[in-house]
C-alpha cells in the first residue's frame, strides 16, 4: 500500500497475468460468437431487423443496449459531487419505464426496419432523411460517450497501467468487428451474455465496499451533511430538475434510432412489451447498486482524513469521473487475482453490448433511408455491405466524439438535448393528424435553434437580469461558469419547438388522408405469430384489421381507447417502480 494525499490506495504493479488472460478471453469468444451469427447473413431485413427472438433474448437486449459502463460513471461521479441525488442522472427514465408498455407494441406494429421508415410513412421521404441525419449524429455521439466512460474506468480501474485512450481504440475495435459482420442478430446474441457480466459489472463492488465503510450504518455517521443522503437535494438536482429530465426522457425515448430494434426484433409484439421494461427494470436495479458505490466512496474518502470536493481539483490521485475504477482498482486485487480482470471484461461488455446496437440501427438508418432510395436498383448483398462500411464511418464519428468532449457528464448533456427534437415531431404526429410536413420540420429547426440561443452568453447574461432570475432559479452557476439552469432549458426548448410546429401545421398542407390511414391502421393492428413482412410499414393480407374504439377525435386528435392489456401491465409497471423507489429510500434513509 502507498499514501496519497492522506489515504491508503493499492499499489499499481500491473495487472495480474490471471486478470488479463481473463480480459482476452472475454474479447476473443465475444468477437468470435458475433462473427459467427453473421456467417450467413445475405437479406437486408435479417442483418438490420431479424424479428425472430423471444422473451429472454429481448430483456437482455433491452437491458445490454441501455445499459453501459458510462453510466456508472455519470452516476458515481454525479453522487460523488452531490450525494444520493446524482441517481437521477439515469433514474431520470424510471419514471418513463411504465411508458414502455405502452411504446413497444407501437413500435413493433408499424412493421418498419428502422424509425425514419414511421417518419416517411407519417410525413415525407424529407422527414426520414432528417430523422436519419439527425439519429446518425445522435448515435455518434452516444457511442463517443460510452466510449469515454470505457476509457476512464479501464484507467482508474488499472490504476492507469491500461491508458483511457488505448481501451477506447481496443473496444470499438472488438464490437465494431463483430457488430459489422452479424448485425442485429449478432448483437442481440452477444448482448445476452453481455448483459449478465454487466449485473457482475454492477454489484460487485458494493459488498465489498460497504464492508469497508461499515455499510449504511457507517455511511449515515460519516456523512455530516444531510443533502448527501437525500434523493432530492435542494441544489442542481432538485424536484423541478426531476420533473423536467423525465418528460424529456419521454419526449426522446422514440426517436432514439436503437428503440425500433429493442420493441420490434422479437417474434411478436409480446417480446417488445416484455422484453423493454424487464430489461430497463433491471438497469434501474444495476443504477441503484452505482449510486450506493458510490455515496460508500464518498464515506471511505471522509473516514480517511479527505475532503472529497477536492477531487477535480487535482488534489487527489483520480477524479470524480474515475472514481467508480478507483474502487475497483483498490479492493479488487486484495481479494483474488481475476477478480479485476472480471471487472474489466464486464466492463467492456457493458460499452460492447450497447454501442454494438448504436452501430447498426445507425448504418441502417444511412442504408434504408438515404442511400437505397437512391440506389433502388442493387442486391441485398449490396446494401448489407453498405450497412457494414457505414457502421465503420459511424463508429468513426463515435471515436472523434470521445476525444473531443472533455467530460462525462458534459457529453451525456449533449446527448440528451438531441432526440428530444424529432420525438416531439413523432408525439404530436401520432396523436395529432393535422401535423403537417412542414410542422415537422419547424419543430424540429427551432428545437435546435432555440437550444444554442439558451447556450448563448448574451441570453444567459439578459436571463440572470430578470427581477425573478434569482427566486425562479433561471441561472445555473457551476465551476465559475454561469448557464441556464437545465430544467428550464428543456421548458423553453420544448414548448417553443411544439408551439411552432403546431401553429405552422394549421396554415400549412395537411398530410395525404390515405398516409394518415395506413400509418394509424398499423400502430392500431396487433402483430400476428408468423407474419411475413415483405415491404417496411405494409399490413399483410392474412393479418386481419382491426377497429379501435376511440377516446378522443374532436380537433384532428387520434387517442385511442387503450386495451385491457395495456392499462393492466401499465399499472404494474407503476407499482414496481413504486417498489423500487421505496426500496432505496428505505436503505438510504
Amino acid at each position: 500500500m502507498i499514501l496519497i494525499e492522506g489515504f491508503p490506495v493499492a499499489e499499481s504493479t500491473g495487472l495480474h497475468w490471471i486478470d488479463g488472460m481473463v480480459v482476452v478471453l472475454y474479447l476473443l469468444g465475444i468477437t468470435v460468437m458475433g462473427v459467427w451469427m453473421g456467417r450467413r447473413i445475405s437479406r437486408i431485413d435479417e442483418f438490420f431487423m431479424p424479428r425472430k427472438f423471444g422473451k429472454g433474448m429481448m430483456m437482455m437486449h433491452a437491458f445490454g443496449t441501455g445499459t453501459a459502463s458510462d453510466q456508472a460513471v455519470t452516476v458515481s461521479s454525479a453522487t460523488f459531487r452531490s450525494g444520493i441525488s446524482g441517481i437521477w442522472y439515469q433514474w431520470l427514465w424510471l419514471f418513463v419505464t411504465p411508458f414502455y408498455w405502452l411504446i413497444a407494441p407501437i413500435f413493433r406494429r408499424f412493421r418498419a426496419i428502422t424509425t425514419a421508415d414511421v417518419y416517411e410513412l407519417r410525413y415525407n421521404r424529407s422527414v426520414a432523411v432528417l430523422f436519419a441525419l439527425v439519429g446518425i449524429a445522435n448515435m455518434c455521439v452516444k457511442i463517443g460517450l460510452m466510449l469515454k466512460g470505457a476509457g476512464a474506468l479501464a484507467d482508474a480501474g488499472t490504476g492507469g497501467v491500461i491508458d483511457s485512450d488505448v481501451a477506447i481504440v481496443v473496444v470499438t475495435l472488438m464490437f465494431m468487428f463483430y457488430g459489422a459482420a452479424g448485425g442485429l442478430g449478432a448483437a442481440i446474441v452477444t448482448d445476452y451474455f453481455q448483459g449478465i457480466l454487466t449485473v457482475i459489472f454492477s454489484f460487485m463492488l458494493l459488498p465489498f465496499i460497504f464492508w469497508e465503510v461499515g455499510g449504511m450504518t457507517g455511511i449515515k455517521a460519516t456523512m455530516t451533511d444531510d443533502v448527501m443522503l437525500s434523493l432530492v437535494a435542494p441544489g442542481k438536482i432538485s424536484l423541478f430538475f426531476v420533473v423536467m429530465m423525465s418528460l424529456q426522457a419521454l419526449a426522446g425515448i422514440v426517436a432514439q434510432p436503437f428503440i425500433m430494434g429493442v420493441c420490434a426484433a422479437g417474434k411478436t409484439e409480446w417480446e417488445g412489451r416484455v422484453g423493454i421494461v424487464g430489461g430497463n427494470l433491471i438497469k434501474r436495479l444495476c443504477t441503484a447498486a452505482w449510486s450506493l458505490t458510490a455515496i460508500a466512496a464518498v464515506a471511505w474518502y471522509i473516514q480517511r482524513g479527505n475532503d472529497p470536493s477536492q477531487l477535480d481539483l487535482g488534489l487527489l490521485k483520480t477524479t470524480a469521473d474515475g472514481i467508480y475504477g478507483e474502487v475497483a482498482h483498490t479492493f479488487l486485487p486484495r481479494l483474488l487475482p481475476g477478480l479485476l480482470g472480471l471487472f474489466l471484461a464486464a466492463l467492456l461488455a457493458g460499452v460492447m453490448s450497447s454501442c454494438d446496437s448504436f452501430m447498426i440501427s445507425s448504418a441502417a438508418l444511412f442504408t434504408e433511408n438515404i442511400y437505397r432510395p437512391l440506389r433502388s436498383e442493387m442486391s441485398d448483398r449490396h446494401y448489407v455491405w453498405v450497412g457494414r462500411i457505414m457502421s465503420v464511418l459511424v463508429v468513426a464519428g463515435g471515436v472523434a466524439f470521445a476525444f473531443w468532449v472533455p467530460s462525462i457528464v458534459k457529453a451525456l448533456e449533449i446527448w440528451f438535448m438531441i432526440a428530444p427534437m424529432m420525438g416531439l415531431v413523432f408525439w404530436i404526429g401520432l396523436f395529432w393528424r393535422r401535423m403537417t410536413v412542414v410542422g415537422a420540420w419547424a419543430t424540429t429547426i427551432t428545437g435546435f435553434a432555440a437550444w444554442w440561443v439558451s447556450t448563448q452568453p448574451w441570453f444567459i447574461s439578459a436571463l440572470s437580469e430578470l427581477p425573478a432570475a434569482e427566486s425562479l432559479q433561471l441561472v445555473w452557476s457551476e465551476g465559475g461558469k454561469d448557464s441556464v439552469y437545465l430544467p428550464w432549458q428543456i421548458l423553453f426548448y420544448g414548448t417553443l419547438a411544439s408551439l411552432t410546429g403546431i401553429l405552422v401545421s394549421l396554415v400549412t398542407r395537411p398530410v395525404d388522408a390515405t398516409k394518415l390511414s395506413l400509418f394509424y391502421q398499423l400502430s392500431r393492428t396487433p402483430v400476428q405469430a408468423g407474419e411475413q413482412i415483405l415491404q417496411p410499414c405494409t399490413l399483410p393480407e392474412s393479418t386481419p384489421r382491426v377497429d379501435r374504439a376511440m377516446l378522443v377525435t374532436a380537433g384532428g386528435l387520434e387517442i385511442p381507447k387503450p386495451s385491457r392489456t395495456s392499462v393492466v401491465g401499465f399499472m404494474v409497471v407503476w407499482l414496481l417502480v413504486g417498489a423500487l423507489v421505496g426500496t432505496f429510500v428505505w436503505i438510504v434513509s
